[in-house]
């Protein structure tokens, strides 16, 4: 069966290739390989929706898919029941600060929370209104204030559960009573939004309010908040995160180290229930004997590859690093299939090229690249789709002129490297660690 796809939907993609970014939806359109890599992670998802845990570590060069993976892994997520908090990290977002950095990660997290029905992020207020629906129907004729104290006492067990508790019961009574202001700083709260703990106590009532210290803490309140609401589980993707091994203080980028320790510990050891995270890094972030993960050495003995696997020459995908394997020219040249369909919305008489300039296109990026465009096809597939534009464009022109005549050159990603002097990654154009990774 032939698929559809929207005027809308097509555009966007196109845009977010054109880009060098993940396109937000119709990742199905453009999907190749990756199969056993996505059979790992669905059996991690199901751990997580069965009340387990679970702890992924992607990792891949710049262009070689961390990002489309990550998001890609988001959308199985919500079709599996689970709900989903995304974020990339920045020189202004971390794990763990002092100075609002883990804060801003945090209100970044929370801003995109997901869910099937919200799959674009702003799912809090829905989560907690199917929260209060849910118990509702249980109890039609009940005083449903006590109904909810009653049913979220089991999170008096986790730091900070007292004061979570009594400000969902704050916005069932802004719901109720339809004062917004209420429900607003409710979701305000939640959101880590308070400044100071004075402003919360006088308009929830809290003692407590999220800050750079207690963001984890307050993964771990979410995720068994948004289980008794009725969802599955919660997965938090972070992408980025080379972002760490660029932080120049030691101490800090240290306490980073130790958060992402804590975090693969009680995943791990099954200290959490309903809660994963999947993690996008460059091999220098792990591997870096002198600032990557494998510095600390409690990280290099829990993250160090399995033996075996590497003896084998295979990779073993159970683990809690994930390596992206190179696309092979079979997947690639399916993918520019797919490009090709949707800038044709799918109709073969509307084909801007024939397979021979397919053909031809990877050839030509093979002579100039070499095989660097398969570990990092991102800017060939920048280059394929804006050879289509420009054909898209101007019918007139003869694609193999055109393609006699385009140069598709790495950008430069093999050279961000470390500057001993200053010790941190040159990394030249931004673009160059936020682009689309196919």
């Amino acid at each position: 069966m032939t698929p559809k796809i929207r005027q809308r939907e097509r555009d966007s993609i196109i845009q977010s290739l054109r880009a060098g970014v993940t396109p937000r939806t119709g990742l199905q359109y453009i999907q190749v390989g990756r199969v056993n890599e996505i059979k790992a992670m669905v059996k991690d998802i199901d751990c997580i929706a069965d009340e387990g845990s679970s702890f992924k570590m992607i990792i891949g060069d710049y262009g070689a898919g961390k990002s489309f993976f990550l998001q890609l892994v988001k959308t199985i997520a919500l079709e599996k029941g689970l709900v989903t908090m995304n974020a990339d990290l920045a020189p202004d977002r971390r794990l763990q600060a002092s100075s609002g950095q883990a804060l801003n990660l945090y209100q970044e997290l929370t801003r995109n929370m997901a869910t099937r029905a919200r799959p674009n992020g702003s799912a809090l207020n829905s989560i907690i209104e199917k929260f209060i629906t849910n118990i509702r129907e249980e109890n039609p004729n009940a005083d449903l204030s006590g109904v909810i104290k009653n049913k979220l006492a089991f999170l008096n067990d986790y730091v900070g559960g007292y004061d979570f508790a009594i400000v969902i019961q704050a916005y069932w009574k802004g719901f109720d009573t339809g004062d917004d202001d209420l429900k607003n700083n409710a979701v305000k709260w939640l959101r880590g939004e308070y400044h100071t703990k004075t402003e919360a106590r006088q308009e929830l009532g809290v003692r407590t309010i999220v800050d750079d210290a207690s963001i984890y803490d307050f993964f771990k309140l979410l995720s068994a908040f948004v289980q008794a609401a009725g969802y599955k589980g919660l997965l938090i993707s972070m992408d980025e995160m080379v972002n760490l091994y660029k932080i120049h203080n030691i101490r800090s980028r240290e306490a980073n180290y130790e958060q992402i320790l804590r975090i693969i510990n009680d995943c791990m050891q099954g200290n959490v229930r309903g809660l994963g995270f999947i993690f996008g890094g460059t091999p220098d972030f792990l591997e870096d004997p002198r600032k990557g993960l494998f510095s600390y050495e409690a990280l290099r003995s829990r993250l160090a590859a399995n033996d075996f696997a590497k003896k084998a020459g295979v990779n073993d995908l159970s683990g809690p690093v994930m390596r992206l394997d190179n696309l092979t020219p079979e997947e690639l040249y399916v993918l520019l299939c797919n490009i090709r369909n949707i800038f044709a919305f799918y109709n073969p008489d509307d084909y801007l090229v024939p397979d021979e300039a397919l053909e031809r296109f990877l050839t030509h990026c093979s002579q100039n690249i070499g095989d660097a465009y398969f570990k990092t096809p991102r800017n060939t597939i920048k280059a394929f789709v804006d050879f289509l534009s420009v054909i898209e464009q101007n019918p007139s022109l003869d694609w193999k002129k055109l393609l006699q005549d385009v140069q598709v050159g790495l950008e430069n990603t093999d050279s961000l490297g470390l500057d001993d002097d200053e010790g941190s990654a040159d990394t030249g154009d931004d673009d160059a660690l936020t682009g689309f990774t196919l």
